[in-house]
């Protein structure tokens, strides 16, 4: 277990840029939920502002979309690093929003995928998964298992000669956190010629339960995230008739699937002091060891859900550089 600051804060302080960014954000997408259960997404694209993709590159990293299946819009944007060297990593990236929100080409993770490309370096798949209410579970687990078999199967057309799949890593965000394990147990099932995955990078993954943690009792103002918002989210997911103790929420409980057995990959996890989420990830992480796989748990005392792509906060620059230790640390193992 490693932490970046040993002394928490008893009060969250935030830059006046990212308290307002944070603001804006719960507002618009508190406004956008019905209580019907579905998203008025008419709303929300007076808002949600795109980033097109850019084969010239930019600060060193070029962007381009490639299609899967037109038929449900599965897509990915490919994050293109111009380094020299062979055996450049790939980092298949599945974004956060509560399953429900955001893409590979919103403005945020358009941006946190860049310095991702930049600084590790590694080649980026970001996964343009198909999002609830409008589509329910496991069609976001099929959309990323689906991209992965594209790249299995046409990775000469899509990437440089230098890309190393056989150094595939998962990493998310949120609900991309719980995306990207999901999709690394059925990938741990299937058979790939080309991609091994090596790791897996779990920022603030999102699951859960029917019980309440303490931390969700305690952090319920929190930014961002609250039980409440939440509950619309696993409500809006999950399939009619079943509650959060479904295998997809909660990892770790009667309903999990069983992962002993499978060459599951060595996993990173990452927890926020702040985060109403923060019990059910340090669940993942133990549970991830009671398995018998590989985990390490890194904590950030003094920080909030989605702290890491506000790029004003020190915090943020540190996480990214503790990823491409793990990367470098991975690599150097096989």
């Amino acid at each position: 277990m490693a932490t970046e600051s040993s002394q928490p804060n008893q009060k969250l302080t935030i830059p006046l840029k990212t308290r307002i960014a944070l603001t804006v954000i719960s507002t618009f997408t508190d406004n956008a939920q019905r209580p019907d259960g579905t998203i008025n997404r008419r709303f929300l694209r007076l808002f949600d502002f795109r980033a097109p993709p850019n084969p010239k590159p930019i600060n060193s990293v070029s962007t381009s979309d490639f299609v899967v299946d037109p038929s449900r819009a599965l897509w990915f944007r490919l994050f293109t690093p111009h380094v020299s060297g062979d055996k450049i990593p790939v980092v298949v990236f599945f974004h956060g929003g509560g399953f429900a929100f955001l893409s590979p080409n919103a403005y945020p993770y358009d941006n946190v995928c860049r310095r991702f490309a930049r600084k590790l370096p590694a080649y980026v798949v970001s996964v343009n998964y198909r999002l609830a209410p409008e589509h329910r579970y496991p069609a976001q687990y099929d959309d990323g298992f689906d991209v992965l078999k594209y790249i299995d199967e046409n990775h000469g057309n899509i990437l440089p000669a230098n890309a190393d799949l056989s150094r595939c890593f998962f990493a998310g965000d949120s609900a991309g956190g719980n995306i990207a394990h999901n999709v690394a147990v059925r990938v741990c099932r299937g058979n790939f010629t080309a991609v091994k995955l090596i790791g897996l990078i779990s920022i603030q993954p999102f699951f859960g339960g029917e019980k309440r943690t303490e931390a969700e009792k305690q952090l319920a103002g929190a930014p961002l995230v609250s039980p409440s918002r939440a509950d619309w989210c696993w409500k809006a997911m999950l399939p009619e008739g079943v509650n959060r103790d479904h295998e997809a929420v909660n990892v770790g409980g009667p309903n999990a699937v069983d992962i002993t057995d499978l060459e599951y990959p060595e996993t990173m996890v990452v927890v926020a002091g702040f985060d109403p989420l923060k019990d059910w990830q340090r669940s993942y992480y133990e549970w991830l060891k009671l398995s018998g796989k590989r985990a390490t748990l890194i904590e950030y005392p003094n920080m909030f859900h989605a702290f890491y792509i506000f790029p004003e906060l020190p915090e943020s620059g540190q996480l990214i550089m503790r990823i491409k230790d793990f990367i470098a640390e991975r690599v150097a193992s096989l």
